[in-house]
């Protein structure tokens, strides 16, 4: 069934991020599909027409450069992909410039990595860059930078780096076209009766865990999955941005979608939670490595107080870090409360838990910071009880 509603939030969306999948960018023999190319850029063009904005998630560089060294099936080593991608990246960008260009619009390139994510200076500049492009009525096109990372710095076929994206710009929308309708209730491929699924109010972990197993179509080109897909819904909209999955495959879906008409999975958004700053400590995948457990004292000033980690609330220090790196925030009972900033590193801090502020002079031999992380360095995700 065809979802239609003048209201929904995909037809009112003024920033719009769309990821495409390799799958919807690529041919059965693994050839870039010019005309999904040719029809997203006379969308986007449209769309931009009337006053919104659009930021481009792509894959398909690895399979460009596929193409055109003449090569079958995927990349066996991580050194045969960022090959794959140096070759194909010119060769996509070449094509999206094209396309684009017979519309009038020009398009400027970003390669990024979660790096670029966690490390607040890059990240600050590239919001920058994509901001000013917009700016000047350029569509950014962004995809991971696979010429030089490697598995730990991977997003998973360009789903989280779309959410990411989305997120940090506080876009509206957020698009992610596949080659599939969007969630079933059961696998598709071998269940004939599979229902699509038109809404989803709340990702949970039972529905990550029925969709872990489960294969999605265009598994022989791209590298991500339904997994995948909802953990990047799951991101966006608990930061307020409406998700919608769809098949870019079909003709005329992307322009359906941001009309609101669409077939396909929706996740409408939950109220805004995080400003940008949060946004960016929430986001640290590093954190989970470092943690600070802190006293009920601290859990409380924390969440109720809103008030300053101070060295007298830690019980315990767990990882290693520097100061100014991300660190979970976990009480006794091993809840993760939040993350933040440290201004202290992880053996100084193993020295200092415990003391009063006034004791770290006298333990380190100077005091930079009363705190061990001050609030507006604090981003917290579970209050209450």
């Amino acid at each position: 069934m065809t979802q239609k509603s003048p209201a929904m939030p995909l037809a009112r969306a003024r920033l719009i991020v769309v990821k495409l999948g390799s799958a919807v960018l690529t041919t059965p023999t693994g050839e870039l599909d010019l005309a999904v190319i040719s029809e997203t850029a006379a969308t986007v063009a449209g769309v931009m027409r009337a006053g919104r904005r659009v930021i481009l998630v792509s894959s398909g560089a690895v399979a460009a450069g596929r193409g055109a060294l003449g090569m079958l099936g995927k990349p066996a080593t991580i050194a045969e992909k960022q090959a794959f991608a140096a070759v194909g990246q010119s060769r996509l960008m070449s094509i999206y410039s094209d396309a684009f260009g017979q519309h009038g619009v020009i398009v400027g390139q970003m390669l990024l990595s979660r790096g670029d994510m966690e490390d607040r200076r890059r990240y600050v500049n590239a919001r920058y860059t994509l901001e000013e492009l917009l700016r000047r009525q350029c569509v950014p096109i962004i995809n991971e930078n696979d010429t030089v990372t490697v598995d730990e710095l991977k997003f998973g076929d360009n789903d989280g780096l779309a959410a990411l994206v989305a997120v940090k710009m506080q876009a509206d929308a957020l698009v992610l076209l596949s080659d599939v309708d969007g969630l079933y209730d059961s696998n598709p491929k071998t269940n004939p009766d599979a229902r699509l699924v038109e809404v989803v109010e709340r990702v949970t972990p039972a529905m990550l865990e029925q969709v872990s197993g489960a294969v999605s179509g265009g598994v022989a080109i791209g590298s991500g999955g339904m997994k995948s897909k909802l953990l990047a819904a799951q991101l966006a909209t608990h930061e307020g941005v409406c998700v919608a999955i769809a098949n870019g495959k079909r003709p005329g879906k992307l322009k359906n979608i941001l009309s609101g008409t669409f077939r396909g999975t929706f996740f409408p958004a939950h109220p805004r939670r995080h400003s940008s700053r949060e946004q960016w400590i929430l986001n640290s995948r590093s954190a989970a490595s470092r943690r600070i457990v802190v006293d009920d004292g601290a859990r409380t000033a924390l969440l109720e107080r809103k008030k300053s980690l101070l060295p007298a609330g830690i019980a315990r220090v767990e990882g290693q870090f520097r100061a100014g790196d991300v660190v979970e925030i976990v009480d006794s009972a091993g809840r993760v409360l939040g993350r933040g900033v440290v201004n202290y590193s992880a053996a100084e801090l193993d020295r200092i838990k415990g003391r009063r502020s006034a004791d770290i002079a006298r333990v380190l031999g100077s005091k930079p910071y009363d705190e061990a992380i001050h609030r507006d360095n604090i981003a917290i995700v579970h209050r209450g009880a």
